[in-house]
C-alpha cells in the first residue's frame, strides 16, 4: 500500500500541497495538461524554488489574468463533471468540494445547494484542488494520513467580511480532527486545506512505518509572525510491519452503577469500532461499592468513536484518556496441519524467534467438529514450537 503523509507543522493549504507534490517529483506540465481539460480561462501556473530557514521548497502561484464569476456549488459541480479528467482525479475533486459546501452551509445557514463560494470559488482554488487530485493519482496513493492541524488565532478579512481565526468554515471541515492552538496571529489551515484533508485523510496521528521513496516540501505565500518555516512537508511511501513503538489512546471509565451482563455486546460493537483492545477489570469504589474499570486501547483515528460508544452503550458520565507508547510484535495468520485437521494459528516473530500460538475460535472449531477436549487442539498447536 502507497502511503502519503502530511506534515502539517505550518498548517496547510491548497497551493501549499500541490507545491510539495511537485517538490516530491510530479511534472508541472502534467498538471497543467490535466487543467486543460477543464472549462476554465484566464490564469498562468508558475512554480518556482525559495528558501526559508535554509529549507528549499516548491511554490506554487497561479495569477488570474482576467475577472472571475461568483461561482455556487452547483456551478463548481457542473465544471469538474463535464471536464475530461480521469475518473479517480474528478472523484477526488468533487469530495474536497463537497466536503467544503457542507462546511459552508453549515457555517451560513443554508443548505449545501444554496452555497456561493467567493474565495474558494476563484480560478485559483479550483485549480489548487485539481493539481493536489492529480498528484495523487500520479504517485498512486492508497491512503491518506495528516498530522493534527495547527490553528493560529486573529482575524482575517473575506468576502463576509472580518471573521476570527481559524475561519468558521475550517472549525467546521475540523470536527472529528486532531487540532491545536498555536501562538500564531496568522490563518494557518486555510479552507481548502481543511477540506483536502477532510474529504481524503484515512487517519490522523504520527507518521506511520513506511519504507520512504519521496518527500516534498511546499511553501507558503506569507511569512509567519513566529519566524518559522511556512511550508508542508510531504512524505510517500509503502506501508511496512510495525515492529517499533505505537502511540495509541487508552480510554478508562469506572462503573458501579450498570448491568455489566451487557459487557459481551459492548465488547463487540467497541472492536467493531476498530478498538484494539478492551478489557472489564472487577475494582472496590467508594463507599464500598464493588464496580468495573473499563479499559479501552484506540488507534488515533477511531479514539472518538469508542468513546461515544461507551457513553452510549453504558452508565459513564465522563471519561479518562491519555496517549500511551506500545510496542507490537510482527504477525501473520498462517494454516497448518495438525492430526485433528488444518487450522489457522498466529505465527509472531519474537526477539527470541518465531513462535506459533493458537487462536481460541479456531481450536473451538476443532474441538466441536472431533468430539475431543479442547486443551488436545491447544497442545497440539504449541508443540509446533518444540519442533
Amino acid at each position: 500500500m502507497t502511503i502519503a503523509y502530511l506534515d502539517c507543522f505550518s498548517g496547510i493549504s491548497g497551493d501549499m500541497l500541490l507545491g510539495s507534490f511537485l517538490d516530491a517529483g510530479l511534472d508541472i506540465a502534467l498538471v497543467e495538461k490535466n487543467f486543460d481539460l477543464l472549462p476554465l480561462a484566464g490564469y498562468e501556473v508558475n512554480q518556482h524554488k525559495v528558501t526559508t530557514n535554509g529549507l528549499a521548497a516548491t511554490r506554487v502561484e497561479i495569477t488570474v489574468q482576467q475577472g472571475q464569476p461568483q461561482r455556487s456549488y452547483q456551478d463548481i459541480q457542473q465544471v469538474l463533471q463535464v471536464s475530461h479528467l480521469a475518473d479517480d482525479i474528478k472523484e477526488n475533486s468533487l469530495a474536497v468540494f463537497a466536503a467544503l459546501a457542507e462546511a459552508e452551509a453549515k457555517v451560513h445557514g443554508v443548505s449545501p445547494e444554496d452555497v456561493h463560494f467567493h474565495e474558494v470559488g476563484a480560478v485559483d482554488s479550483i485549480l489548487d484542488i485539481v493539481g493536489a487530485a492529480v498528484g495523487f493519482s500520479f504517485f498512486n496513493i492508497d491512503s491518506l494520513i495528516c498530522s493534527p492541524l495547527p490553528m493560529g488565532h486573529g482575524w482575517v478579512d473575506c468576502e463576509h467580511g472580518r471573521l476570527p481565526l481559524p475561519a468558521p468554515a475550517v472549525v467546521e471541515l475540523s470536527k472529528g480532527m486532531e487540532v491545536y492552538g498555536v501562538d500564531v496571529d496568522q490563518e494557518l489551515v486555510t479552507p481548502t486545506g481543511a477540506a483536502i484533508v477532510k474529504a481524503l485523510a484515512d487517519t490522523f496521528g504520527p507518521l506511520p512505518s513506511l519504507t520512504l521513496s519521496h518527500t516534498g516540501y511546499g511553501a507558503g505565500n506569507h511569512v509567519l509572525t513566529d519566524h518559522g518555516p511556512n511550508m508542508l512537508r510531504l512524505f510517500i511511501g509503502e506501508e511496512t510491519e510495525i515492529i517499533e513503538a505505537q502511540e495509541v489512546e487508552v480510554i478508562d471509565c469506572h462503573l458501579d452503577d450498570w448491568a455489566p451482563e451487557t459487557y459481551p455486546y459492548l465488547c463487540d460493537r467497541l472492536l467493531a469500532a476498530q478498538a484494539l483492545d478492551v478489557s472489564l477489570i472487577p475494582i472496590q469504589m467508594k463507599k464500598g461499592r464493588p464496580g468495573f474499570l473499563l479499559r479501552v486501547l484506540a488507534d488515533t483515528a477511531h479514539a472518538h468513536q469508542c468513546k461515544r460508544l461507551i457513553l452510549d452503550e453504558t452508565t459513564a458520565i465522563g471519561l479518562r484518556f491519555r496517549k500511551e507508547r506500545r510496542w507490537t510484535l510482527p504477525r501473520r495468520a498462517k494454516t497448518i496441519n495438525t492430526r485433528f485437521g488444518k487450522m489457522i494459528v498466529k505465527e509472531v516473530d519474537t526477539p527470541s524467534g518465531t513462535r506459533i500460538y493458537p487462536e481460541y475460535e479456531e481450536c473451538r472449531r476443532l474441538a466441536e467438529e472431533q468430539g475431543i477436549a479442547i486443551q488436545q487442539i491447544y497442545h497440539e498447536v504449541l508443540g509446533y514450537n518444540a519442533e
